[in-house]
Formats: structure tokens, sequence, C-alpha cells
């Protein structure tokens, strides 16, 4: 049995039961894609779940505010991958009267399909013989065949889609396709893979030759950048705060949040008060209170956010201000919606 035919009866065995199987339609399949996106499926189900329930079909999606979107992505992380899918809806809606692109090449141009998305909707929805390439894929394929080229290389990146394409059942390429996905999450997993159980673990080369732990090989990761958070949580006597949009091209676009001070280090409120930024928010009397004591490290992909939340009370607020029971109406980075789960002045904080 060779291997795609064998890849495909295992996971006719073994495949799971998740809601995007069950359908054939590409606007749901791109959804779950999407949203699959550095993402594990038991974390992402719910969000599809979710989606596919307020926004049925492309134009309910393309006709939705960015705002809400973005509230409803809240948690998932990678935020540009919501904007994108937004954008790509409105084209969709507006552009190809609803109609989803129907082949590889046509879908790849939608903003914020590449490579292996476009393969995964080709091949499941129109039976395009095109091969998907992601993480589980990589680990599959890196072991089976022993394959020691970094997959983030361009070489990598260019040897593994050859040989996976080489490999595709053409017949079946959706089934094949989410068959291995499925073989690299379940079972030729990153850590403690089924090797005993495995169906391949006469022909592996890496477990022949006790190279499972090394293989794939990654290039060495980008360093890891320090940033240090200082956000200005206003509390006004009658319960208002500021909250705004966070504007540029950087981390959490179109989300909200308190206003924020960054400094090149952690910093105490001294020096938070010498800030320029900091007189130019507060010119009336104040009491500033840390909220935690120990810095909150956000970890993301290539920078680790160092966190302090400062409670900042004041008489009045400016005309800006919005009440605190508001905020839960607007997208904020998960940093600052775990912060809320624990302070509310509305509940007696003060």
């Amino acid at each position: 049995m060779n291997f795609s035919k064998q890849l495909i009866y295992w996971y006719l065995q073994n495949d799971r039961d998740l809601p995007w199987r069950k359908t054939k339609n590409p606007y749901f399949i791109w959804l779950s894609e999407i949203m699959l996106q550095q993402t594990r499926v038991n974390q992402g189900l719910s969000y599809y779940v979710t989606f596919t329930k307020e926004f049925p079909t492309v134009f309910d999606l393309a006709n939705a505010s960015e705002s809400k979107v973005l509230k409803l992505w809240q948690g998932l992380g990678y935020y540009s991958r919501a904007r994108n899918l937004h954008f790509s809806a409105k084209f969709i809606a507006n552009e190809l009267n609803g109609v989803f692109p129907t082949n590889y090449n046509e879908i790849k141009n939608l903003k914020g399909v590449g490579d292996y998305t476009a393969s995964a909707i080709s091949s499941i929805c129109f039976d395009e013989a095109q091969a998907v390439v992601d993480g589980n894929v990589y680990r599959v394929l890196g072991r089976y065949f022993g394959i020691s080229t970094p997959i983030n290389s361009s070489k990598g990146i260019k040897e593994f889609k050859e040989l996976a394409q080489t490999l595709i059942d053409a017949s079946q390429p959706g089934t094949y396709n989410q068959a291995i996905m499925d073989f690299g999450a379940l079972h030729c997993k990153p850590q403690n893979p089924l090797c005993d159980s495995c169906s391949f673990n006469t022909s592996c080369v890496a477990l022949k030759e006790k190279t499972i732990k090394d293989l794939p090989v990654k290039e060495k990761k980008i360093k890891v950048k320090k940033r240090f958070f200082n956000y200005l949580v206003f509390i006004s006597e009658d319960t208002k705060t500021l909250f705004s949009e966070r504007k540029g091209k950087g981390i959490w676009q179109g989300l909200f949040q308190f206003p924020l001070i960054e400094t090149e280090s952690s910093s105490s409120l001294e020096e938070i008060e010498t800030t320029s930024e900091f007189g130019d928010l507060v010119a009336l009397p104040i009491e500033v209170s840390l909220f935690n004591e120990k810095e909150i490290i956000h970890k993301l992909s290539h920078q680790h956010l160092y966190t302090k939340f400062w409670i900042v009370k004041a008489d009045t607020l400016t005309e800006n201000a919005i009440a605190w029971n508001m905020i839960e109406k607007y997208p904020t980075p998960i940093l600052i919606a775990n912060f809320l789960k624990n302070f509310n002045p509305l509940n007696g904080y003060f």
C-alpha cells in the first residue's frame, strides 16, 4: 500500500468529527482554515460556531462592522487574520456577487490567503489536486522521509511543497489533505508521537535513525523583543473611563485599549509621572495606584509585553470619556480582557 492510500486508510478510521467536515461550502471551509491558522482546533472550534451563526453567509460577514468582527474574534490572536477575512468577504460580496472563487489561483488572490489555505479550499471544495503544507505536514513528511532541510528556509519551503505535490492522491485530494493534517495533529505529534502503533513505523526514516525529536528542522528563531507597557486605567467619580482605538500598523490595530505609556524598561510611578504622555493626560488632582505588583508578561510571536495597570482616580474626565459598562461592547486584546475580568469599579472595587 503506497503512502497516500495508507494515510487515507488511517484517516477513514480516525477522522475527527468537526463541523466544517460536514460541508463543501467554500465560505465555511475558508472560515475554518483562516481561524485554524496558528490556532489549535479545540480553541478555534467555538469561534467557528459563533461566526457561522452570526454570519451564515459571506454577505452577512461583509455587511458587519470591523469592530463587531474583531469583537467576535477576541481571544484568537493574530488579528490581521480577522481584518483580512473581513476585507475579502466584502470583495467577494461586492465584486464577485457573493460567488466564492473556484480554483487555487483565484482563491490565493484573496487577501490573507496563502498557498496552504488556497490548497486546502481548492482541494476540499473543488477537488483540485493542490497539496497542503502546514506544520503538521512538515512534521509528518520531515520524519517519514528523514528530511533535514529547515522548514522555514526558502529551500525547505520549496522542497516540502514539491514532495507533498508528488504524494497527493489526485482522485481524492481533499480527503488526502485532511488525512495528512489529522495524522500530524493526532498521531505524529510534536511531542510523544505514537510510533509504536503507527502504520508507517516499518518505513519511517526518523524512527529507524532515532531522529524523531530532531525533525523537522527549524532555523534559529528571530530574537524576541521585550516591550514595557503601562496602561492608565482612569476612573472618574461617575465611573467613566478613557478607552480608544489602537491606531497604526503594529499589533492590535483596530482593537481598543486604555491610554498607554510605553517605556524602555520597567518603570516606577515616579518615572511614569515624569513622562510627557502622563502630563498630557493628567491635569486634575488625581490618585494613582498600581493594580498588579508583579508585571503581567504577555507573549506574542516575536515580542514579550511586560505590563502594568495603573488605576488613576480622577474627579472628572474629558468629554471623550465613556461609561465603564460600555467597555464590553468594544473589541480588546486578550491582555486587557483578562484584566477586565479581575477589575470592575461597578462591583465595588473602591
